[in-house]
């Protein structure tokens, strides 16, 4: 597929900070990447080739982890099956990755309505067949605010009874559940996180710290009050949490705006505080970093993106390192651990 315009001239914008790659030797397993053929959240497509031209661009992935996007869903046949087709869309791509000289993507997290409760095991099953041993779980998006920019699509409640009993189920059938919420609901999610022990729960991107809109100039009191619901979120041993998204417009800091995108540095000094915090209350063993590309690469490159990350945990043991840029992801979606490759 050629680019379009837009994305030629983004392309460009993005080549113009490169950075040489810090440690490059640290193997990293990238935990939360999306793929799509449409304009999909950035305005161009996202293909295998896009992937493998980031991940291959300095650092060392040796996978990636794939999270639903809303991409090539089946276009007939009932509507809670029809997210399968991505599953069957990412696997084709995923067996191709393993063939290649590129990062393989390794695991699937798809999508489910898990507001069906019970009943949404019909829905797993059938990712599990399409996934052909790369399905580990679904995210299901229950963001929601007010402010338009920030709009996400309808979703149940959190603390409505069906969609518990759907998370409970995920974990009952031995998979992983991805959350994204924003940081306003934070205590909501507690309560889910505590009425599903048994489930592991993935929460994405920091907590979802805005920074548009009604939550603009507002930093140091978000951040106080993220704090306080991340040492109760850190306190169920269920959770794991994503380290990133932090090019992503919402968060308040417009690299996407500005003549050159983001460098490590800026990124590093940006994010240190409340990384560190995070890392701090969950441990190293409970917390890992993610690209979230193509959606983070509005802001940043691939390149700056993971040397951000390296520079966040200059000061980190070589087993916390581990556990930062692989060894918690693999956990979280049941893949082979370093020490195990």
């Amino acid at each position: 597929m050629t680019e379009n315009g837009s994305a030629k001239a983004h392309a460009a914008w993005i080549s113009t900070v490169v950075e040489e790659v810090l440690e490059p030797e640290l193997p990293i397993l990238d935990p939360h990447h999306h793929l799509w053929l449409d304009e999909g959240h950035t305005g161009w497509p996202y293909t295998l080739h896009d992937l493998h031209n980031d991940t291959g661009s300095g650092h060392n992935v040796v996978g990636t982890v794939f999270l639903e996007c809303r991409a090539q869903y089946r276009t007939d046949g009932p509507n809670h099956l029809r997210p399968v087709g991505e599953t069957e869309f990412v696997t084709e791509l995923a067996e191709k990755s393993a063939s290649s000289s590129g990062a393989e993507i390794k695991a699937i997290q798809a999508h489910a309505d898990v507001s069906l409760g019970a009943a949404v095991e019909e829905v797993l099953e059938a990712h599990e067949i399409a996934g052909r041993g790369r399905f580990r779980g679904v995210r299901y998006i229950t963001a929601q605010n007010d402010h338009p920019p920030l709009a996400m699509p309808s979703s149940a409640v959190m603390n409505d009874s069906g969609y518990l009993d759907g998370v409970r189920r995920v974990g009952d059938l031995g998979y992983t559940y991805d959350a994204m919420v924003y940081h306003p609901q934070l205590a909501e999610f507690v309560d889910v996180a505590q009425a599903c022990p048994q489930t592991p729960i993935v929460l994405d991107h920091l907590g979802g710290i805005l920074g548009t809109g009604p939550y603009k100039d507002q930093r140091g009191q978000i951040l106080e009050e993220w704090k306080a619901q991340m040492t109760k979120i850190a306190a169920c041993s269920n959770v794991f949490l994503k380290l990133g998204g932090i090019g992503m417009p919402m968060m308040g800091f417009r690299w996407d705006k500005r003549d050159r995108p983001a460098n490590s540095v800026e990124l590093a000094d940006a994010w240190s505080d409340p990384i560190q915090f995070a890392i701090e209350v969950f441990g190293s063993e409970r917390c890992m970093f993610e690209s979230n590309f193509p959606v983070d690469k509005r802001g940043a490159g691939y390149v700056p993106l993971w040397n951000s990350f390296k520079r966040i945990s200059a000061s980190y043991s070589a087993d916390e390192k581990t556990d930062l840029f692989h060894d918690t992801a693999a956990r979280a979606y049941r893949l082979p651990l370093l020490a195990e490759n």
